[in-house]
């Protein structure tokens, strides 16, 4: 199978690549080496299956929350959806399958809610943000064309995703709980990432939502622990609430103090079978 990936040079395209190649499936990257207006032009690239994984980070602390970089990352998430559903609608040929990435903030955080991929979407900028990317990659569904949307939770890996971001400050024995802890978290082992969209290229059966969750209920606490147990360092330091509403705006700060539940329930019925689903295990990988 030849499968075109857009999407940028993050880690989560390089589990996923590598993935492909370990499959025996060869691959074209772009837009990075094609770009999004070659490819209007010229149309997409002869290809079996095409995965979406583009998309700006809304959560940068760098970036001033304001409509300016609200727009920016819609038009970096959406845009790329709707492109792709009209290169493969233009086409004679059109892949079998549309794989695109969504996140798990479809769902509205909450502290007390359990979701699955039958629940819908939050009224809340990030919820609609991911509806409307999935919509617009629905956009390519056809009788010859299958399209299938990821919810990606709290991404774990050795080269990108939140353990990154937050490895030197529990090295250096100043990690702790962000707000209470008490939130939930949905985390999932990047090679996990990998598998499910290569699942779901790689099986007729599979379309719809597919969330991209570890199987059971972990909280902030519980992974501030076991982060902390593996690099040897303790976690009395918490992230009181207002810093990190000063830090990314309150509309940013509630996904980090609120947490979501969510449970890979059509992606364990489609039949994928997780690599982790042990936290303790998953961070020890990535860690040691």
């Amino acid at each position: 199978m030849h499968v075109f990936v857009a999407g940028g040079s993050g880690f989560v395209e390089y589990a996923v690549c590598k993935l492909l190649q370990e499959r025996g499936h060869t691959w074209t990257a772009g837009p990075n080496k094609v770009s999004w207006s070659e490819l209007m032009e010229n149309g997409l690239p002869e290809c079996d299956a095409v995965i979406n994984l583009c998309g700006g980070n809304p959560f940068d602390p760098m970036k001033k929350w304001n409509e300016e970089f609200k727009d920016e990352i819609i038009k970096s998430i959406v845009e790329p959806n709707s492109n792709i559903a009209k290169l493969i609608s233009d086409m004679n040929q059109p892949p079998k399958v549309f794989v695109s990435a969504s996140a798990v903030a479809y769902y509205p955080p909450s502290r007390s809610a359990q979701y699955t991929e039958d629940d819908p979407a939050g009224t809340g900028y990030f919820s609609c943000l991911n509806a409307d990317s999935e919509k617009a990659a629905m956009q390519a569904k056809s009788d010859k064309t299958r399209v299938a949307v990821v919810r990606i939770g709290s991404a774990l890996g050795k080269d990108g995703g939140v353990m990154k971001e937050m490895k030197f400050k529990f090295q250096l024995g100043f990690g702790g709980v962000i707000g209470s802890g008490e939130q939930f978290f949905p985390w999932i082992h990047v090679d996990d990432i990998a598998g499910i969209f290569i699942h779901a290229i790689e099986n007729d059966q599979v379309e719809g939502a597919l969330n991209a969750t570890a199987p059971g209920v972990t909280t902030n606490h519980d992974f501030t622990k076991a982060f902390a147990a593996a690099l040897w360092r303790p976690s009395i330091f918490p992230l009181p609430e207002f810093i990190v509403k000063a830090m990314f705006g309150s509309e940013r700060a509630v996904v980090f103090l609120e947490g979501y539940n969510v449970q890979p329930k059509r992606t364990l019925e489609s039949g994928y079978t997780f690599k982790y689903t042990s936290l303790t295990d998953a961070i020890n990988d990535i860690v040691l």
